[in-house]
């Protein structure tokens, strides 16, 4: 059936969306979920079914354009409907173990002391690349259209990948960010504008389920290996987002946004999208 001819990345989208629904009877003890997520999924499969089956030659290119850049859109539904599986209370049983980690990284081996050593530099930088994650998929996506706009799909299923498996944890690990559960401890003493605006961001546009593992990190690592592979002639930007995904790495820990256990199980999970992006590059006739 014609209407049905999706992209492997929106197939992904949809079997995310129905893991999601499935999980509801799972987890009575939120307040919030209810069917929610069944009504999305459906949503998001009839959405992505009426553009895969309006493809006449007066809008061809329109509905093209549209589906190149959707899973952006989608993939923002998916981070806030994570929201449905806020606990009624936190016990903080993770996050006391992940802060005597984190303090043993900034204080004890002086991680914060010399990220501040030449002022404001350093951590003016750090913010900057926690911010522009958000953009992250976009600049990726831009870049293809230039040099391989055919990859864009297999792009996303990597990225994807790498940032879905993220939010798919979020409901077994109800937990809150360091500067919550410590505002104390360990917290940078530079502070800047783009400081000041990621907090604003995080206090009216983020969630508040959970932190682990950190979805930043996945993300930023994912976009590397899927760069790394579909443009293997033009690995500068491959390693320009891997040195990224590390800066974003060490800004999540240093501003107190994720505990060092948020980021290595985000890295971890990302070699899961490195995995596939490497089957994918093996397969040059495929479709993604």
């Amino acid at each position: 059936m014609k209407w049905l001819r999706l992209r492997s990345s929106e197939w992904l989208l949809i079997g995310f969306f129905a893991y999601i629904a499935l999980l509801i009877p799972f987890f009575p003890d939120r307040p919030s979920l209810k069917f929610q997520p069944v009504l999305i999924l459906c949503a998001v499969f009839a959405l992505c079914c009426t553009l895969s089956g309006a493809h006449t030659r007066q809008v061809s290119g329109a509905i093209q354009f549209l589906r190149d850049w959707l899973p952006i859109g989608i993939l923002f539904g998916a981070f806030r409907e994570m929201e449905l599986f806020l606990p009624r209370r936190f016990d903080h049983s993770y996050e006391t173990i992940w802060l005597r980690w984190d303090h043993v990284l900034l204080f004890n081996w002086y991680w914060r002391q010399r990220i501040e050593s030449l002022g404001r530099i350093i951590p003016l930088y750090l913010e900057l690349c926690y911010l522009l994650v958000y953009g992250l998929a976009a600049y990726c996506v831009a870049v293809l259209y230039f040099h391989r706009r055919a990859a864009i799909d297999r792009f996303y299923l990597i990225y994807l990948t790498g940032t879905l498996a993220a939010y798919a944890l979020f409901p077994y690990f109800p937990s809150q960010p360091p500067r919550f559960v410590a505002p104390s401890l360990d917290m940078p003493t530079v502070t800047s504008w783009v400081r000041t605006l990621n907090l604003f961001l995080l206090k009216k546009a983020t969630i508040h389920v959970g932190v682990f593992p950190s979805a930043h990190v996945s993300s930023a690592f994912s976009s590397a290996w899927a760069m790394f592979t579909i443009l293997p002639g033009r690995k500068r930007f491959g390693w320009g987002l891997l040195i990224y995904a590390v800066s974003v790495s060490v800004a999540t820990i240093y501003g107190r946004y994720h505990y060092a256990a948020d980021v290595v199980a985000g890295f971890a999970l990302s070699l899961l999208a490195g995995l596939l992006a490497v089957v994918l590059s093996r397969r040059p006739h495929s479709s993604v």
